[in-house]
């Protein structure tokens, strides 16, 4: 077998293949014992059917049959020896038959190149979950606001009962653990946002357009899919789809280039990754044991 490895593009790979005349016959030969258990044509029972009248009628299906087992086997293989992992399926072309060989190319997408340094001891400011005075003040302003419709609204245990609470110190007490909840909630995804753009902005690659489209097409799948469920109309999910691919063109391009980061840090750090496990979120953990924190004082 022949192979023949070439570079398109930073992140795009064509590779060329030429099967040898001897592994093709003993693959058609193959086939065609399949085929003599169960050809069937006019005369001859299944199975009895001459081999020659076999491959006089069954020729070009055996022909597609060879091509169908063998380019898969042979394309893995072909991966196996240039030690190369394709992100997606390859695009298969110019098959054809050359003098008993067989010929074809697979082209298809690798991961980008990716250069990062200084990834260990990022710097995070983490934001403050202690829920001020004010903050409760401003919460239950708006309460009453909410409770009142424009009457004059007194907070007191009545008040409190009246939103399923034993007294005003309970709500006042459950208020506080639910904001302290969201703040925490807040709190780590600021974390995230600030280990990513720092990310962001140390490392270089090219990522490949055909995935940034494919996981465009994903997101614009799961927003049309939501607004749906919501009750949404057919044509305003149309009218907007354009609004969203254009919203959407950044974070999307964002989110590919930060997964192929952090599956470089994965494989520099050697960090296992087990089957069904999340890899952006084990790296995330990684690199938060890794940073460098500092605290935002109360306000």
């Amino acid at each position: 077998m022949k192979i023949e490895m070439k570079k398109i593009d930073p992140t795009k790979r064509e590779m060329s293949f030429e099967i040898a005349k001897e592994r093709v016959d003993d693959k058609l030969e193959q086939v065609y014992r399949d085929f003599e258990k169960v050809a069937k044509l006019p005369g001859f029972r299944p199975g009895k059917v001459p081999r020659k009248m076999i491959e006089a009628n069954y020729a070009n299906v055996a022909k597609e049959e060879v091509l169908k087992k063998l380019i898969p086997e042979v394309y893995q293989e072909g991966l196996a020896q240039e030690q190369v992992t394709p992100l997606d399926m390859p695009e298969i072309h110019d098959v054809n038959f050359k003098d008993g060989a067989v010929v074809f190319k697979a082209t298809f997408e690798v991961k980008p190149e990716v250069t990062i340094k200084d990834y260990k001891g990022i710097t995070i400011t983490k934001k403050t979950t202690e829920v001020t005075e004010d903050e409760i003040n401003k919460t239950l302003e708006y309460f009453k606001t909410a409770q009142g419709e424009d009457k004059p609204v007194t907070v007191d245990d009545a008040f409190a009962r009246g939103l399923g609470y034993a007294s005003l110190e309970e709500f006042k007490k459950q208020l506080v653990r639910n904001m302290e909840m969201d703040k925490d909630r807040q709190s780590r995804l600021d974390i995230e946002n600030q280990i990513i753009e720092a990310l962001v902005k140390k490392a270089k690659l090219l990522v490949p357009k055909s995935l940034i489209a494919k996981q465009m097409e994903r997101r614009i799948d799961e927003i049309k899919a939501r607004l749906k469920k919501q009750g949404t109309k057919e044509d305003e999910i149309k009218k907007r789809e354009e609004a969203l691919r254009v919203e959407l063109k950044e974070p999307v391009e964002k989110e590919v280039k930060v997964y192929f980061i952090l599956d470089k840090i994965a494989t520099e750090e050697k960090l296992e990754i087990s089957e069904g496990e999340n890899m952006p979120a084990k790296v995330m953990e990684f690199l938060r044991k890794e940073a460098q924190w500092t605290t935002e004082k109360a306000k």
